[in-house]
């Protein structure tokens, strides 16, 4: 200030100073204020994040087979059955006159590239039903600030200045479970491929929605086939926050000329729902759900042109399937459509992973990201394609059929195509195929036709009335998985739990699961008996699975009186993740029987429950 400004200032009867002082004042108060607030922040997130963020401490990213494991709350529509208590009866859903059908398929060229080294692995699309605004999915005209991402590791920065939630949003006990994930233009190109998804808030009044967040994370796979040679290669695309960069810019896939392009979705939550940028939506036959009924936590793109592709080669020699192969317990290794494996929502997940800084910015999983980003986490999207992938197939002494990583110089990996082409090849009957009860296939709470056939040929599957009725859908997966389970008690036992706050073992944890799928299917509509009469906790975590008994009308889960419970079957916690590798075969209990109970588990009941299972 001047000096005729000082002179007033140091006049005690000259007003200006009043009104230089308030202002000063205020100033004052607010930086005091900060530097509080900051402190708190500063202090809180030292003991694991700010309240309403998630918490972003790095650890080892081979913590875990699937990473970072959340607890899941069910989709939309479905109901959660408490253990040890029987689902009430609801009345069953009769079928909806679905205003609209499944549209009629219709072609579209893929982009052209060079052709890739080989790999060492043994049309037409569907429009999107939903474009109309009516739908859900929304236009965004705007510019994608990924579209040329950067490639240089930031692992410190955060995400946005709107990762956390605010006072009138989610918080980190009650997230927002409704996302939406913009899709990039041209995603079935290289470049589509390579340019991040962008997830936000559907209704941005419920909080943000953050990537980094387990109970939020998005997930996106890509599996691409040569139609000259058959050969199959997989391409995961990155999901970043609404206005973040990744942490390492994507790898630009090497595509082969006339490469036919699948795209497949899997979420954490609740509903997710794709927005179009750009046409996007159009350019990839991205398919949502029905009419603004989403289908819940999957999605995809171009789908039915990868797999009429993908059966065309296969018909024409040029693509062999490998065979499921022989379990330890001398049984066919499970598929996806396998009714031992089913749940409520079968083949609804991917088995991307991603790499999360403690910044909440995400990588690609790939060698080199993770030298790069030393002590970054790994997120992933836990379901039945994970689960069979990454648990079932070790535990039983099985392998996934794989392919080449196009991001990661060709190493393999496995993918939901892959596995829903390989179900759809070698799985013996009886077959499960998406029924017409499960919850994502509901519209308004009723049986949907239409969107049943949109869920199916997103997974290679014929459409109704082919499979089963929902009733039968209920008795075999009652049945066939109850007497595998059994049977299989001391291989599943042996190998780790996918939520271990939820459950003490791969054993206890599937038991669980098939009491929880039985009351969301509501099978009891249809005369059935939960297989599973009880489960037993231990703390929060479930230790042990009585059956209902096999001298039931039809087995364990047949339809009249349950009979005599089985034992509770409490397997001794020894083994751990990989065990499955080293352990020897010990003797099964009989498939129709009960097995013998073990001696119940110590030192494992301090685990909280978050959530439900992955479905």
């Amino acid at each position: 200030m001047s000096f005729r400004e000082r002179s007033n200032w140091k006049d005690p009867d000259n007003p200006r100073r009043v009104r230089i002082f308030i202002p000063l004042a205020v100033g004052l108060v607010i930086a005091a204020a900060a530097i509080v607030a900051l402190n708190s922040k500063m202090a809180l997130t030292a003991f694991g994040g700010s309240p309403g963020c998630p918490n972003f401490s790095a650890s080892p990213s081979a913590r875990h087979p699937l990473g970072e494991i959340p607890g899941r709350r069910l989709p939309k529509g479905a109901e959660a059955v408490r253990a040890n208590a029987t689902p009430a009866a609801s009345p069953t859903p009769r079928a909806a006159d679905s205003p609209a059908t499944a549209p009629s398929p219709g072609t579209s060229p893929p982009d052209s590239g060079t052709s890739p080294s080989a790999g060492t692995s043994a049309g037409t699309g569907m429009p999107d039903p939903g474009a109309p605004p009516s739908t859900g999915m929304s236009t965004d005209p705007s510019t994608d600030p990924s579209t040329n991402p950067s490639t240089s590791a930031d692992p410190s920065t955060s995400a946005s200045p709107s990762s956390c939630p605010t006072p009138t949003g989610g918080t980190a006990a009650d997230p927002n479970r409704n996302c939406t994930l913009i899709v990039p233009a041209d995603p079935l190109s290289a470049r589509g491929l390579a340019t991040p998804y962008r997830l936000t808030a559907t209704d941005a009044a419920k909080g943000p929605c953050n990537e980094a967040n387990t109970a939020q994370s998005a997930f996106v796979q890509a599996t691409i086939i040569n139609p000259a040679t058959g050969r199959l290669s997989v391409y995961d695309p990155l999901v970043v926050d609404q206005g973040a960069r990744p942490a390492v810019g994507p790898v630009t896939p090497t595509l082969p000329a006339k490469a036919v392009v699948g795209i497949w979705f899997g979420y954490n939550a609740d509903n997710l729902t794709l927005r179009d940028a750009n046409g996007s939506l159009r350019q990839g036959k991205c398919v949502n759900g029905l009419n603004g009924s989403v289908f819940g936590q999957y999605a995809y793109c171009n789908a039915p042109a990868f797999f009429t592709a993908a059966n065309a080669a296969i018909k024409a020699q040029k693509l062999k399937v490998p065979a499921l192969g022989t379990a330890t317990d001398g049984m066919p290794c499970m598929s996806t459509r396998d009714f031992a494996l089913v749940d409520q929502d079968q083949s609804d997940n991917v088995t991307t992973q991603y790499l999360t800084t403690g910044g909440g910015r995400t990588a690609q999983n790939t060698a080199a990201n993770k030298a790069r980003l030393a002590g970054a986490r790994t997120l992933a999207n836990p379901s039945d394609n994970a689960l069979l992938d990454a648990f079932v197939d070790p535990a039983l002494g099985c392998r996934p059929w794989t392919a080449p990583d196009l991001a990661d110089n060709g190493a393999m990996v496995t993918s939901l195509a892959l596995d829903e082409l390989q179900s759809n090849a070698h799985q013996g009957a009886p077959s499960a195929l998406v029924p017409e009860n499960n919850p994502m296939t509901l519209a308004n709470d009723l049986f949907s036709t239409a969107k049943t056939n949109l869920y199916r040929a997103g997974v290679d599957q014929p459409a109704l009335p082919a499979g089963q009725t929902p009733a039968a859908y209920c008795r075999d997966m009652d049945t066939i998985q109850a007497s595998r389970l059994q049977k299989d008690m001391e291989l599943l036992a042996a190998q780790s739990s996918p939520m271990p706050a939820e459950a003490d073992s791969l054993f206890t944890f599937l038991g669980m699961r098939l009491q929880q799928s039985f009351g969301n299917l509501k099978c009891e509509n249809f005369g059935l008996t939960n297989p599973v009469a009880k489960l037993t906790t231990k703390g929060d975590v479930v230790v042990g699975v009585t059956f209902a008994g096999a001298d039931a009308p039809g087995g364990p889960g047949g339809p009249g009186a349950p009979g005599t419970p089985c034992p509770s079957m409490t397997p001794t916690p020894t083994a751990q993740a990989g065990a499955a590798a080293t352990r020897s075969a010990s003797p099964s209990p009989p498939a129709t029987g009960c097995a013998t109970a073990s001696p119940a588990p110590g030192g494992n009941g301090g685990h909280l429950r978050h959530g439900r299972p992955p479905t």
